[in-house]
């Protein structure tokens, strides 16, 4: 089929959907085999429709094709065996097996045989390898995952799984253009030609023909045909619902630069949400041509035609995994696994939102603005009509902060305002909003006043910046990063948008044009161009790019309603919800695209008494308070999911706002209340926090946020002049004098806080792990992901890994210093696992291993080649890169398990793709052998520490060096000549613990700015080790001499020291110390070491104090001096 005809059947698929034609749209995806509609199989994978899933897939490949085809049918035939024996329905299952699976045996016969012994058991989860399988549900989640990645793998579904990017309505458009071209041939045009039918061509002046058509014509460019141009035409009308042609526009119709826009409105149901412009920037130049393009395409319809992840095939010959001459099944480097945990778009229910009532908050006035904190989602920040502001732990129930509104320097404010606030000194709060680090926190009051105060942990929470940023009422603020500078932008009834610099309050940009009161803004920001949407009483939506040329949009909300904008988690797609003055409310998605409604959510009461409030969670779910309740969507469905009632008493338009994660909703109450629900992720997590006490995990670092290194922290606008003192009085010194703050032990011990000093056995838990196998020391030690298990690296190149098991004594299975574990050995029969070493002494040789998110996999070298082990059989499933260099460090691509960073002997580090068999990239600037590797999504970096003792970072999208340093001295100190240096990132993915033998060092991992350093005392010897605790609240530190420091994170103050005394039994003979240290994955006080004798300790404090002492109090709320 040629080209043109293969576009064709696009225009129809799209034709199709548009007219709502589901079924004839897939049957046309398959009868074609243009396009793979992958949102449509996920479906039928969700729904369990087995028969229409192969007959679907059967349109684009077949079993035999290849190794990745084989392995799709594998994986969709066993699950659906599984669920037959699941169900206990033996007689399907044995049916399934003979039709269906049988086929699969002369390939493997051995896995052919295990699966028919399943139906011996009486449940297939006894089956070692099946031991994680959950529910259907969430199993079926977790195979479609797999597909997924099969399917954008197999080279038959190259350029089948994006859909064209075509504008709405496109086949409509092109029979306008014909007819536009046909009416230019009439002799006699009319002005308001009546168009009835496209089976003839038109004409306007043969009266024997019906409807003013006239018979094709031999000299007819038809669609497909060949030669013969087409007379140009300056402008085009689309053919409307009723087929009526009108005439192009004249000289007077739209600008240029939205003709394009205008000329597909969008239709919805309701008439004035019909768009009347565009909502991209519709200026020609290259950044907004670029915000009209979107990052995924996103199809013009529901349909939305798209791949789901990724787009890239990989170029490897032969699927990774599979040898040459077997003809085993696995493709993937990972097969699916069954963890437990669903993941993926399809996975989510209803079920999974936040339903329970948990608690409920008490406030003074009625709550007007919530927010949680982007990082530690057990904070909420809430805004009351009263004009306080309250910060609350919900882990604890209690009420960390209360800010009531005090304008801090009233001297300062213009004399309008002094005259406004000396007439009433009150204000209520419009909105309350956190940072993207959560370091800082802005409040918007109805007085012209903006605060940003800085939250330093705890019940630290200190003045900031005070800005006199509106005339009147400040309606709404949000903080971006233009120019990758932190920067708060604000609204009000003047209606003028403003950005002030979030470090030093300076005015950055003015945004002037709207004719009412600015209501919202929006910031974001695609392919590196960042921009503003702002909202007006109006029902005007404009959007601004930093540059103070002027509004590149001016269009209409639905309703001319006061409307606010969000995008979702993700960032791609753009919803509003709005009400205007006749109570009437609009939930819409929009088409960037195309600068127009996507669709329009059903279901919002038309009579609301304030202004409806939504969220969005999970990249999947919308929620808006309205008729005294939250009603809940689905993005992809514009009718309500369902309706959650909060165990009643909310406002006609309650507050609404879900926590990151989406497992923590808050909503507005009647009585000036706020009510927690929580699904039952979130009651874990508010459990696990209800007995901690709170502890910091952040500080300002400098600059005064995490945004930017350069300016001081700590300066209103005011204070611009005085702004040294101003820092010195009111804010925190991460540095003194422009010099990084030392701290060590000596120091600690003139304090007047406390260290705790552990050195009976009786002060903490400890069980030494039982272990038959030959004892050599420790080179490498972590948990796995789940918790329930620890593995060890030897020096002689050996692993060992213990489980725990569930019993009357551990009911959760958990590693625990209360119950001995199981030394694992599998069923396979093997013993242990074992990497290939080199020639020379495995003593000699720097290990290193990497684990899998799911626990299914270890990456490990010893010296020799990189070993590849399934965990669960303990099988060698390859190996590759043999010496030299050798391998000294792994480290697992936080987005894609077949992306390896390795960090080498030579000082190189390979970017490896373990599915192709290739190293994408090398990347050098170390002078010695690699150490560390640490990886940040939320900055797209990787961070490299080598023996050098040298940090380098590096950027994930092309590789580029982007910053090195070397490690800080304190003075009259050196370091030695080669030392191992570490890295690990705290859980905000932006701070970075740097682990010497000589000092902790705590960087701004951007710019590599220091921040703090901890200098071990010399009694200790070196550091061995040092890693942060599951929250990132403290740090554990090993010592030579067999001590363990515990440290505050958020100021590297000493809070607890566990002697060897306290934790190893007494070896007079020789000296036994940590080489390793690792967290629990979940449980914040609990840690392993692996000892230089070979042994492995799991260390907790007794049951008694639950805690590693107390941290160090702020003296008089001000940070602890340097030491």
């Amino acid at each position: 089929m040629s080209s043109l005809s293969r576009e064709l059947v696009f225009l129809i698929l799209q034709f199709l959907d548009e007219e709502k034609y589901k079924d004839t749209v897939h049957r046309l995806e398959l009868e074609s085999g243009f396009y793979f509609n992958m949102r449509y199989f996920e479906e039928l994978v969700t729904n369990g429709e087995w028969d229409e899933v192969e007959k679907y897939l059967s349109g684009f490949s077949k079993l035999e094709d290849n190794r990745y085809s084989m392995k799709i049918f594998f994986e969709i035939r066993k699950q659906k065996y599984l669920e037959a024996l699941d169900k206990r329905d033996r007689a399907k299952a044995v049916d399934i097996l003979v039709k269906d699976l049988k086929v699969f045996a002369g390939f493997n016969e051995d896995l052919f045989k295990e699966i028919t012994l399943l139906l011996t058991l009486d449940d297939f989860r006894a089956n070692e390898q099946l031991s994680k399988y959950g529910d259907t549900k969430s199993a079926r989640g977790v195979m479609f995952g797999e597909l997924k990645k099969l399917i954008e793998a197999n080279p038959l579904f190259r350029d089948k799984l994006q859909f064209p990017v075509l504008k709405s309505s496109r086949l409509r458009t092109l029979i306008n253009q014909s007819l536009n071209w046909q009416h230019q041939l009439c002799k006699n045009p009319r002005p308001n030609p009546d168009i009835r039918s496209l089976f003839l061509d038109h004409t306007c002046n043969q009266p024997n023909q019906p409807n003013g058509a006239r018979a094709a014509s031999p000299g007819t460019n038809h669609l497909m045909g060949g030669g013969g141009g087409v007379p140009k035409i300056a402008g085009f009308h689309p053919l409307s619902a009723h087929g009526l042609f009108q005439p192009a526009p004249g000289p007077g119709g739209l600008p240029a630069n939205l003709s394009g826009w205008m000329a597909n409105p969008s239709v919805v149901p309701h008439p004035s949400a019909a768009p009347s412009g565009p909502i991209g920037l519709g200026s020609p130049n290259n950044a907004v041509a670029i915000l009209k393009r979107p990052q995924t395409p996103s199809g013009p319809t529901p349909m939305e035609y798209q791949t789901a992840d990724s787009n890239h095939v990989p170029k490897r010959s032969r699927p990774y995994g599979t040898s040459e001459e077997g003809g085993n099944i696995p493709v993937n480097i990972l097969p699916v696994t069954y963890t437990g945990h669903p993941h993926g778009h399809n996975t989510l229910s209803p079920d999974d939102l936040p339903k329970l009532v948990v608690t409920t908050l008490a406030h003074g006035s009625p709550v007007m603005s919530m927010d949680f904190h982007p990082i530690q989602q057990i904070l909420l920040l809430v805004g009351t009509i009263g004009g306080d502001v309250f910060l609350w732990d919900l882990g604890a129930r209690q009420r960390i902060t209360e800010k009531g509104f005090d304008v801090w320097k009233l001297d300062a404010c213009t004399k309008d305002l002094q005259e406004s606030l000396n007439a009433d000194a009150t204000a209520a709060v419009n909105h309350v909003a956190w940072s993207p680090d959560g370091t800082l926190f802005g409040v918007a009051y109805s007085k012209s006043i903006v605060h940003i105060y800085s939250f330093h942990g705890g019940s630290d929470v200190r003045n900031h910046l005070e800005i006199e940023a509106h005339t009147g009422n400040v309606s709404h603020l949000a903080f971006s990063y233009p120019n990758k500078q932190l920067s708060v932008v604000t609204c009000g009834d003047d209606r003028i948008i403003k950005v002030w610099d979030a470090v030093t309050g300076d005015r950055r940009f003015t945004f002037e044009g709207h004719e009412a009161p600015v209501f919202s803004v929006c910031p974001h920001y695609k392919e590196n161009i960042q921009f503003v949407f702002s909202t007006a009483t109006d029902g005007k939506i404009k959007a601004w790019l930093y540059d103070n040329v002027g509004s590149r949009v001016d269009y209409d909300a639905p309703g001319h309603s006061s409307t606010k904008m969000a995008y979702s988690s993700d960032g791609t797609r753009l919803f509003s919800c709005g009400t205007n003055k006749e109570g009437e409310s609009f939930l819409v998605e929009w088409n960037e695209s195309e600068g127009s409604i996507k669709r329009t959510y059903l279901g919002l009461g038309q009579r609301a008494s304030g202004i409806v409030q939504f969220d969005t969670t999970r990249n999947r779910f919308l929620a808006a308070g309205d008729e005294s309740t939250i009603k809940i969507w689905d993005m992809d469905n514009t009718n309500p999911l369902t309706t959650i009632h909060a165990d009643g008493g909310l406002p006609a338009s309650p507050c609404v706002r879900f926590n990151r994660e989406g497992i923590l909703l808050a909503v507005s109450t009647n009585d000036n209340g706020v009510r927690i629900l929580a699904t039952d992720d979130g009651i874990r997590l508010l459990r696990t926090a209800e007995n901690r006490s709170f502890t910091p995990i952040m500080k300002v670092p400098p600059g005064g946020g995490f945004g930017s290194s350069s300016a001081n922290p700590g300066i209103t606008m005011q204070d611009r002049a005085n702004s040294f003192a101003a820092m010195e009085n009111n804010e925190v010194r991460t540095l003194v004098d422009g010099k990084p703050r030392i701290a060590d032990d000596l120091g600690e011990r003139s304090r007047a806080c406390k260290v705790t000093e552990i050195t009976e056995p009786s002060q903490c838990c400890s069980l030494r792990l039982a272990d038959n196998v030959p004892v050599t020391k420790v080179s490498r030690l972590i948990y796995t992901n789940s918790g329930s298990g620890v593995l060890a690296l030897a020096s002689n190149a050996v692993h060992k890994l213990w489980k725990w098991q569930k019993s009357d004594h551990n009911l959760a299975g958990k590693a625990t210093a209360n119950a001995q574990p199981v030394l694992w050995q599998p069923a396979s029969g093997i013993m242990l696992m074992t990497n290939e070493t080199s020639d020379t002494n495995p003593e000699d040789a720097i290990p290193c291993f990497a684990l899998s998110k799911n626990d299914s996999y270890v990456m490990s070298a010893s010296g020799g080649k990189i070993s590849l082990f399934n965990m669960m059989t303990f099988k060698t499933m390859t190996t590759f890169m043999p010496p030299p260099p050798a391998a000294t460090f792994l480290a697992f691509h936080p987005l894609d398990n077949n992306i390896i960073a390795i960090g080498m002997e030579d000082s190189s580090i390979q970017i490896y793709n373990v599915r192709t068999d290739e190293v994408k990239t090398k990347l050098n600037g170390h002078q010695n052998r690699i150490t560390g590797l640490a990886f940040s999504q939320a900055l797209n970096i990787l961070v490299s520490s080598g023996a050098d003792s040298q940090l380098c970072v590096w950027s994930m999208d092309g590789w580029e060096k982007q910053s090195s340093k070397y490690l800080q001295v304190q003075h009259g100190r050196s370091l030695p000549a080669v030392s191992d240096t570490r890295v690990q990132f705290h859980l905000d993915q932006i701070h970075l613990l740097v682990v010497h033998e000589t000092q902790i060092a705590i960087y701004d991992a951007q710019k590599l700015d220091w921040w703090m350093q901890w200098v071990r005392k010399e009694a200790t010897g070196p550091i061995t080790s040092a890693t942060y605790s599951c929250d990132s609240q403290s740090i554990f530190v090993s010592f030579e001499n067999g001590s363990v420091d515990v440290l505050t994170a958020s100021n590297l103050r000493l809070r607890c020291r566990i002697n060897p005394t306290a934790y190893l039994p007494p070896n007079p003979s020789s000296r036994v110390y940590p080489l390793v240290i690792a967290a629990h994955p979940s449980e914040t006080n609990q840690f392993a070491v692996g000892l230089n004798n070979g042994a492995v300790h799991v260390v907790e404090p007794s049951e008694t104090e639950g805690k590693w002492g107390t941290s160090p109090p702020l003296e008089n709320g001000a940070p602890p001096p340097d030491n």
